[in-house]
C-alpha cells in the first residue's frame, strides 16, 4: 500500500515536471512572438521612416529642378525675358466689323517713343488702344504705314514717359540659319508670352491680300512658335535686340513662322515717322514663276534655276526689254535661283529710279543664249485701300 502510494507521488511530480515544461513552451512562444512583433512593428517604422525620407530627398531634388535657370548659349531666358517683357504691348483694333488683337514694341525714333507693329494689325482700323505690361491702356494713332511691308508705327497718347521702355534695333544682315531667336507677344490675348526656336530659313518671300498681289520680300522663316495675336510683336536674339518683326504662319503647319527683317524696318523707319508712308519699292513690271528642272526639259533649255518671264507689263518699266519665256539668272550679276532671291534683290539693294542689269537666257532663231539687258526701276504703284 506504502508502494502505491509512493508511485502516486512520483507519477504527480512527473506530471508536474510536464506542465511546467509544457507552460514553459508556451509563455516562451509568447514571449517570443510579443518580441518578435516587436521588432516587425519596429522594422515597418524604420522602412515607413526611410520611405518618408526618400520622399522628402525626391522632393527635394524635383525643387531644385524646378529652380534651375535655363541657359542657351550662355544667357538666361528668364533673365532676358524680365529685360524685355516690359517694351511688348499689347494692340487692341476696332474696325467698323471686329475687333482684332495683335502686339507690338517699343522703339525710340531719334527720341520720339513710337510703338511699331504690322499693317494688318491696325488695317481698316477705327480706334486704336495700347495696353502696357503693367495693364494700363491708352488711347493710340497712326503715324505711317506700309502695306507692302507689313509695317505700321503707332503714337501712343498721353502716357508719361515713364512708361516706355525702348527696345534695341539691330541689323538682321548677320543673321544665319541655325541662330536662336525668341518671340513675345500676345497669342490668343494670353499676354506676355514668350516662345523660343531658330532661324530655319532666310530670304523668304509671302503674299498677302492687303499687299495688291505683291510679294512682302526677303522675310525670316523661324521655327518659333507664333501664333494669332503674336502678330507686330518682336523676334529677338539672344541679347534682346530685336531682329525681325513677327508677321505670319502657315495655317496647319508644325512650327513655321515668318517675320520682318529689322533691316526693312530700319530703312523704312523715317519715312513712316516722318511722311507717314514709305514709296521705296522698286518695280520692274514683270510677272513670272520659278524654273524648274521639268520646265527646262519642257523648253529645251539647259538651265534649271531661275526666274521664269510669264508675262511683261505694257505699263512697266521692263516694256521693249524683258521678254515672256527669258529666264532672269542675276540681277546686277548676283546669282538667282527663284523668285523669293529675285524679289529680295530688289527689297534690299535697288531703289526705284537705279539701272538694274539684268541677266537673261532667251531663244532666238531657236537657240538658247545668254545675254545682259539693262532697265530703269520704277515705282510700285499705291497699295490698295
Amino acid at each position: 500500500m506504502g508502494e502505491c502510494a509512493m508511485g502516486e507521488d512520483h507519477t504527480r511530480s512527473w506530471s508536474f515536471l510536464l506542465l511546467l515544461f509544457i507552460a514553459g513552451l508556451v509563455v516562451g512562444g509568447l514571449v517570443s512572438s510579443y518580441l518578435t512583433i516587436q521588432q516587425i512593428s519596429s522594422l515597418e517604422s524604420e522602412v515607413s521612416s526611410l520611405r518618408s525620407q526618400v520622399s522628402k530627398l525626391w522632393g527635394s531634388q524635383t525643387i531644385i529642378n524646378q529652380n534651375v535657370t535655363v541657359y542657351q548659349d550662355g544667357i538666361s531666358l528668364s533673365d532676358l525675358y524680365a529685360k524685355v517683357k516690359d517694351s511688348v504691348v499689347l494692340i487692341r483694333v476696332q474696325t467698323e466689323d471686329n475687333a482684332v488683337q495683335g502686339s507690338g514694341f517699343i522703339y525710340n525714333f531719334t527720341g520720339t517713343m513710337v510703338v511699331v507693329t504690322n499693317y494688318h494689325v491696325v488695317h481698316k482700323a477705327v480706334n486704336i488702344s495700347v495696353t502696357f505690361s503693367d495693364g494700363e491702356g491708352y488711347n493710340a494713332k497712326v503715324l505711317g504705314k506700309d502695306p507692302y511691308a507689313d509695317l505700321a508705327v503707332l503714337s501712343v497718347l498721353n502716357v508719361p514717359a515713364k512708361k516706355f521702355k525702348p527696345l534695341a534695333v539691330v541689323s538682321s544682315s548677320t543673321l544665319k540659319v541655325g541662330d536662336h531667336v525668341i518671340a513675345i507677344g500676345n497669342p490668343y490675348g494670353l499676354v506676355g508670352s514668350m516662345t523660343t526656336g531658330v532661324i530655319s530659313a532666310l530670304g523668304r518671300t509671302i503674299t498677302v491680300e492687303y499687299a495688291g498681289g505683291f510679294a512682302i520680300a526677303n522675310i525670316i522663316q523661324t521655327s518659333t512658335p507664333i501664333n494669332p495675336g503674336n502678330s507686330g510683336g518682336p523676334l529677338l536674339n539672344y541679347y534682346g535686340s530685336v531682329v525681325g518683326i513677327t508677321t505670319a504662319i502657315v495655317r496647319d503647319s508644325q512650327g513655321l513662322g515668318f517675320a520682318i527683317p529689322s533691316n526693312t524696318l530700319l530703312k523704312e523707319i523715317y519715312s513712316l515717322v516722318v511722311y507717314g508712308n514709305y514709296t521705296g519699292h522698286s518695280y520692274m513690271g514683270v510677272e513670272g514663276r520659278d524654273m524648274d528642272y521639268e520646265t527646262a526639259q519642257k523648253l529645251g533649255v539647259k538651265i534649271t534655276y531661275g526666274w521664269l518671264i510669264v508675262n511683261v507689263r505694257v505699263d512697266g518699266p521692263s516694256y521693249g526689254k524683258l521678254l515672256a519665256n527669258d529666264i532672269i539668272v542675276a540681277l546686277n550679276g548676283t546669282r538667282i535661283r527663284n523668285g523669293d532671291d529675285l524679289a529680295s534683290y530688289l527689297e534690299e539693294n535697288t531703289l526705284p529710279g537705279n539701272t538694274l542689269k539684268v541677266t537673261v537666257w532667251r531663244k532666238t532663231d531657236g537657240s538658247w543664249n545668254e545675254r545682259d539687258l539693262y532697265i530703269i526701276l520704277g515705282q510700285r504703284p499705291p497699295p490698295p485701300v
